[in-house]
């Protein structure tokens, strides 16, 4: 049995609302983990994505959680903005019954150098490494020096431990030494550039092969992986090799699995200390499918005469000709997408595409798949049919951001039940709103029809206990706005 076959095991990356690359990793590290069985449940949550995570904590039943930061340094994300939405009070947090473990995040674990060396030889393979030069890329930012020193560390484990490069050098996109210059920074035959970044995306498919003078300009769509197989490329008389983002490396699932580990041994974790998992979700998911509560959202769930499990677009149900898919991964693949290719950053939007059946064999492959379509709503239905769903008010949660962010908070009382009512309108999104303004004041006007129950009496209801990353961008518009309306009347 697995030393952690009691936990669960949180992967948090940054996510993005414009495209699916960001998370992918973290997605495809955390199915990794999952197919090898070692803890009870494991589950991402986002900055900028669904799941986020105040509600990630619904998908999980164990007593015991590890969160692990899909990110490469310990600067201001790790080490203020994960902490504070995470609800984590050190590296050890114990509420509501849960023991909490806060994990360093993977770019800063030891093993990184290995998966720097086995990138640059997969990028180059046969080239002689005292005939290369190795360049590792980061963004570069005056706001954060983890995010630099990080790369400067790698840069001289590698240099000073005789792996044999001709030259290993950092560069840096918006700060010198510049990836731009790194023909003067190199002087082998050979060069091979791996970014330091979780995840493939604009960076590595568009800016750095701009800026290395692969490419004249910028305009190439995400996800064009074929700027990584087009290697070598001759430019200024030499062969240079291009990678993928170091995060993409099939291998940082064992980093994230270190991360644990190394958590355990600082901190005397023994399994002696370890609690017994729950088993809430997969009851009471099952008691709802027997009720007769079998739609969640857009989504239809057949119970089949053989105990397995049948999931289908609610417009489908019983609908014959559905394309087939029988991994429960296929849920995330299908929910990312609308039908005409657009990506759905709010899964609770009215969107789901249709003419696809997911057959699955257990009840736990159905609860997962739901939490793929739906992060945390079996946990959120649950909670609150137990009377232990606590909600955020919106003043809250606009009051903790920081940032680009920060005024989101001076939008009028009128102006933030306008913005609810308009952002969370049926036709933007299925959740019913659970949150008031504040703690004394409901949500008022259209946004007050938000607040309501919603959902079918055969349905399992679609709940939100805080207000998404999309209400933040639409309070900080509106205080925009509202500052500049101040700037022009003072100027008159």
């Amino acid at each position: 049995m697995s030393p952690h076959s009691h936990a669960s095991l949180i992967i948090v990356g940054h996510g993005s609302t414009v495209n699916p690359d960001s998370s992918a990793p973290t997605h495809l590290h955390a199915d990794e983990i999952r197919r090898r069985g070692l803890f009870r449940e494991v589950v991402c949550c986002f900055w900028k994505e669904e799941p986020n995570m105040r509600e990630v904590y619904e998908m999980t039943d164990s007593e015991v959680i590890y969160i692990v930061p899909n990110f490469i340094s310990e600067g201001y994300f790790c080490q203020q903005v994960l902490p504070r939405e995470l609800r984590l009070d050190g590296p050890t947090t114990r509420r509501d019954g849960k023991t909490i473990h806060y994990c360093d995040p993977v770019g800063i674990h030891p093993n990184m150098t290995r998966l720097l060396l086995q990138r640059a030889d997969e990028v180059a393979p046969g080239v002689p490494r005292d005939k290369t030069s190795l360049i590792i890329v980061g963004h570069g930012t005056n706001l954060n020096e983890n995010s630099r020193k990080v790369i400067e560390t790698q840069v001289a484990l590698i240099r000073d431990g005789g792996h044999g490069f001709a030259e290993v050098a950092d560069a840096y996109m918006e700060e010198a030494p510049f990836v731009a210059d790194w023909a003067k920074l190199t002087t082998a035959p050979n060069v091979v550039v791996v970014p330091f970044f979780i995840a493939d995306g604009l960076h590595s498919f568009q800016d750095i092969p701009v800026l290395l003078g692969m490419r004249e300009e910028t305009g190439a769509a995400l996800s064009e992986l074929g700027v990584f197989h087009q290697n070598p490329h001759e430019l200024q008389g030499r062969l240079l090799y291009y990678s993928g983002a170091i995060g993409t490396e099939p291998h940082m699932a064992d980093v994230i699995l270190d991360q644990v580990h190394d958590f355990d041994a600082k901190h005397g974790i023994a399994n002696a200390e370890c609690g017994m998992p729950n088993a809430e979700l997969l009851p009471a998911l099952e008691r709802w499918l027997k009720e007769g509560r079998d739609t969640i959202g857009e989504i239809a769930i057949a119970s089949n005469a053989d105990g397995s499990f049948t999931l289908s677009h609610v417009a489908d149900r019983g609908k014959d000709g559905l394309e087939p898919h029988h991994e429960v991964e296929a849920a995330r693949t299908i929910a990312q997408y609308d039908a005409k290719g657009a990506f759905r950053p709010l899964h609770s939007a009215p969107t789901l595409k249709r003419g696809w059946q997911l057959d699955l064999n257990t009840l736990d492959e159905v609860r997962l798949a739901l939490d793929f379509f739906y992060p945390a709503a079996v946990g959120m239905a649950h909670a609150l049919e137990r009377e232990k769903l606590a909600a955020v008010p919106l003043r809250e949660v606009l009051g903790r951001q920081t940032g680009m962010y920060r005024f989101t908070n001076t939008i009028r009382d009128d102006q933030a039940h306008a913005m609810v009512g308009k952002t969370c309108a049926n036709e933007n999104c299925l959740r019913r709103i659970l949150w008031p303004l504040t703690v004394n004041q409901p949500l008022e006007a259209a946004a007050a029809d938000k607040a309501r129950p919603n959902h079918a009496p055969n349905s399992i209801p679609l709940l939100c206990i805080e207000a998404c990353t999309h209400i933040v961008s639409a309070a900080r518009k509106i205080a925009r706005e509202n500052h500049e309306a101040n700037q022009a009347k003072s100027a008159d």
